[in-house]
């Protein structure tokens, strides 16, 4: 049976049901959640019924509380207007919501009544006998039901349709609490054990969800500016150190774009037979929501390019070098050969017949195109091969002022000299001390290293102007960073995927969420398959008819490069939890140069991006959950949020030690008939690494340093790996670009026993934030169901391994996936020495 299945990281569709039979777990039987039903209200009752007395103490509201309550009561009373209209029926004389309000408030006092308990009967319930209040009542105390009884009175007299569960917008529940802070808002009991289980009755009573920062109903959940984000103010003295330090590290790279600008004006002026001074370069007409790329490498341009007159073909500063150097390389297209042998060869078996053989490469078939300049130093237009007419002769164009790098480069170079010592240069490492042992994680085992253990502060300490500079310190040696307890400084909103779900079904049409394509980690390919049925197995677990586990992920979600717009309230509290924002802030990072881009221009997608995914404590060794070895261009922090553990039976243990006996012997049978290649000594994984019981998700990132011996490595073996539907890689365009590698236990030994090097491995806790450098390759496994939320950010101590990787993926094939410049370092960097001259020149004032 042939299966219809594309390679997932091409965004071609598989069809699930094509890939393996599946089985899900087992469901404990689901008791009735009627609210009619008699053993709700039972529960209910004896919940009640053991309640504590809560006094009716007036409290006053802070600003900040003012401000929700007026957000969320404006749209409560929109739902709840058209219904009061209808019944009024042209009554003119009943008194607005507020006076009923306070009415009840006053019959409150006046009755000295001191418990804030609801239970809200309908008249109705009684006539139609819908459940026996007689028998269920007789579980609450009898002076507290007639108080509640005396309240039910009030409150229907006086707010009728207005006592309202303020989650679900119903009335008709049987028990509501009232919060005592706010006196505002009612939860009802349904929902409080729903969607509140960490608090209880008595915790609502004191203080209700909306007014703990927490609530998570539809209206709260659209709703930005609920909470303040930012953990720490600037003085302005703090400032402009922070621009000094800016403008200072930016400035050396600032010269070398300028640099190779004028080294260009100078090819132009002898190309025209003129002065440098004469020369006049004219402006490409582009906007600023335009992205302009080189049209042979892929890379953004800033500034100066040579582009066709008739094709508009344009070509970058450093393909216009190469060329008139001799280097011009064409960059092939990248040529995929895995090969879908059915389902049975992916656990272990042989292949099925009508599997049609590896896909050859065809780049060598190509004659090579050649592509040179002038002896004056012009090039002509591309050839039609390369996507050219080769016609005309590229022309020297520009998109920025002409002056406007070279001034701002004299600016940075006054501002510095004027200013004193730098103070942030100063070395506030601790780490050695026997004080700070408990901030400190062993990751490595490195013989004569002095980087084997990281830096792991908590995030209380964080806020710390000293913390800052002690991170700067182990940051600018490309050193990771573990932050501890990130989530205690955040209000504690449900990060509960149901939660998330429902957020945007209210944002979205609910008929667009009702399925999702995820990643089926087993063959490497998206499946579909409904929302409802993924979150389950998240928490409950899926697995194959052959009770091998079905490790399933989805990654960007929700569908959107808008995290903030479909999930705000998610989004501001992602952004409080963010341990030292001065560099991770996505808004307003002082130290973080993406933030320094003006409004209308175009910019980067650098997150808040969320990923959910199943997990798995054993390594299987085919199919976990994992984020494959790859290197991404800008630094990047990453939270766990929620995490949820599946527990595996003895069957399943069974069944899935048997088909890791049949997947080595399909290992080993492969590798040596792939011209008499042996695998090697095959190391018992249980030896491997033994991981904290409390942890969720394991870390492996690689020194920059490493980096020449780990490629080496993976191209030496790199038919030990397996990806798409778990066909051999027979090939590798770059081994860590690719994507197509994860370095098992047994690959990490024989990686160290070969080239002497080893990864920092550590694992992830929920509520710790790992800061991973650029340039670091990295690999995670998630070891149970895991919820992160991770983001973007460009950090002036790692500007060069930007550039460098700018400039490595501009060297890979054409439909490489990680070849498009998306981060546009150089335009970044100019706008961000303009931004950042700009903020100087309004402190100065101040400051003097």
């Amino acid at each position: 049976m042939k299966m219809e299945a594309v390679v997932a990281d091409n965004g071609v569709n598989l069809k699930h049901n094509g890939l393996m039979e599946t089985k899900p777990e087992k469901e404990k039987p689901v008791k009735p959640t009627s609210l009619n039903s008699g053993s709700d209200i039972e529960e209910e009752e004896r919940s009640v019924g053991s309640l504590k007395r809560v006094s009716n103490k007036k409290r006053k509201r802070s600003i900040a509380d003012e401000g929700r309550v007026a957000k969320t009561k404006s749209s409560r009373e929109k739902r709840t207007a058209k219904k009061r209209k209808e019944q009024r029926n042209g009554d003119d004389e009943k008194k607005p919501e507020e006076n009923k309000r306070s009415s009840v408030k006053r019959r409150a006092k006046t009755k000295k009544q001191e418990l804030k308990l609801v239970p809200f009967i309908d008249p109705t319930d009684a006539v139609n006998g819908s459940c026996s209040h007689s028998e269920s009542d007789s579980h609450v105390k009898n002076d507290n039901f007639k108080d509640c009884r005396s309240m039910t009175r009030s409150l229907r007299a006086d707010l009728g349709e207005l006592a309202i569960c303020h989650q679900c917008f119903k009335g008709e529940r049987r028990f509501l609490f009232i919060c005592t802070f706010c006196e505002e808002r009612i939860y009802c009991f349904p929902c409080i054990k729903k969607w509140y289980p960490h608090l209880s009755h008595d915790d609502v009573l004191e203080k209700c969800p909306f007014c703990r920062g927490t609530c998570n109903c539809d209206v709260c959940l659209q709703s930005s500016g609920l909470i303040e984000t930012s953990k720490r103010k600037l003085g302005d003295y703090e400032r402009f150190h922070y621009l000094q330090y800016l403008i200072g590290s930016m400035l050396p790279f600032l010269k070398n774009l300028c640099k190779a600008q004028e080294e260009e004006i100078k090819t132009e002026a002898k190309i025209q037979g003129l002065m440098t001074s004469q020369v006049d370069v004219s402006e490409t007409l582009c906007s600023n929501e335009e992205r302009v790329f080189c049209n042979h490498c892929a890379t953004s341009i800033v500034d100066l390019h040579r582009s066709c007159p008739k094709c508009s073909y344009e070509l970058c500063l450093n393909c216009c070098q190469e060329i008139r150097e001799g280097l011009f390389s064409e960059r092939p297209e990248m040529k995929l050969d895995f090969v879908y042998r059915g389902s049975r060869y992916i656990h272990g078996e042989d292949a099925e017949p009508s599997s049609s053989s590896v896909l050859e490469d065809e780049a060598n078939d190509k004659p090579f195109i050649k592509w040179t300049a002038d002896d004056n130093g012009s090039i002509a237009c591309a050839s039609k091969e390369l996507g050219g007419c080769g016609d005309c002769v590229l022309e020297l164009k520009r998109i920025l002022p002409l002056t406007l790098m070279s001034d701002l480069e004299k600016k940075a170079e006054t501002f510095l000299a004027s200013c004193s010592i730098n103070a942030l240069t100063v070395s506030n490492c601790r780490c050695s001390a026997d004080l700070e042992m408990s901030m400190i994680r062993k990751a490595a085992s490195r013989n004569g290293s002095h980087d084997n253990n990281l830096y792991c502060p908590d995030s209380f300490d964080v806020l710390k102007q000293e913390e800052l500079l002690h991170f700067q310190d182990h940051w600018c040696k490309g050193e990771p960073v573990i932050v501890r307890n990130a989530l205690n400084n955040t209000a504690g909103l449900s990060w509960e995927p149901k939660v998330m779900w429902r957020a945007l079904c209210e944002d979205v049409a609910s008929s667009k969420m009702s399925d999702v394509k995820a990643i089926d980690s087993l063959a490497n390919c998206e499946v579909k398959i409904k929302t409802r049925d993924f979150f389950e197995g998240y928490s409950k677990g899926r697995s194959y008819g052959n009770l091998w586990p079905e490790m399933l992920k989805l990654k960007d979600w929700p569908p959107s490069d808008k995290f903030d717009n479909l999930l705000p309230r998610h989004c501001d509290e992602f952004i409080s939890a963010l341990p030292f924002q001065e560099y991770s802030d996505p808004r307003s990072g002082f130290l973080n140069i993406a933030t320094k881009l003006p409004e209308g221009v175009l910019k980067p997608d650098l997150g808040p991006k969320t990923y959910i995914a199943y997990g798995n404590a054993e390594e299987l060794g085919r199919g976990d959950s994992v984020t494959k070895l790859h290197c991404d261009m800008s630094d990047a922090v990453n939270i766990l949020m929620h995490t949820a553990e599946v527990t595996l039976t003895k069957e399943q243990l069974s069944a899935i030690e048997a088909l890791k006996q049949k997947h080595k012997q399909q290992d080993e049978k492969e590798l040596q008939d792939q011209s008499g290649v042996d695998r090697g000594e095959i190391v018992n994984d249980e030896n491997g690494f033994h991981h904290d019981e409390t942890g969720s998700a394991l870390w492996d990132i690689f020194r920059r340093e490493d980096v020449p011996k780990l490629e080496e490595y993976l191209r030496k073996h790199c038919k030990e790996f397996r990806h798409t539907y778990c066909s051999p890689v027979t090939k590798v365009y770059h081994p860590i670009h690719d994507q197509t590698l994860f370095l098992t236990v047994d690959h990490k030994r024989k990686l160290k026993a070969e080239f002497g090097i080893e990864p920092w491995t550590f694992v992830q806790k929920l509520g710790e934030a790992v800061f991973i450098p650029a340039g670091c390759p990295h690999q995670v496994r998630n070891l149970k169901s895991c919820t992160k939320v991770a983001v973007d950010f460009v950090s002036p101590e790692n500007i060069h391994e930007c550039l460098r990787l700018t400039e490595e993926f501009r060297q890979l094939p054409k439909n490489h996936k990680a070849r498009e410049d998306k981060l546009e370092i150089k335009k970044m960097l100019i706008y961000a020495v303009k931004q950042s001259l700009k903020e100087v020149e309004t402190l100065l004032p101040d400051l003097s």
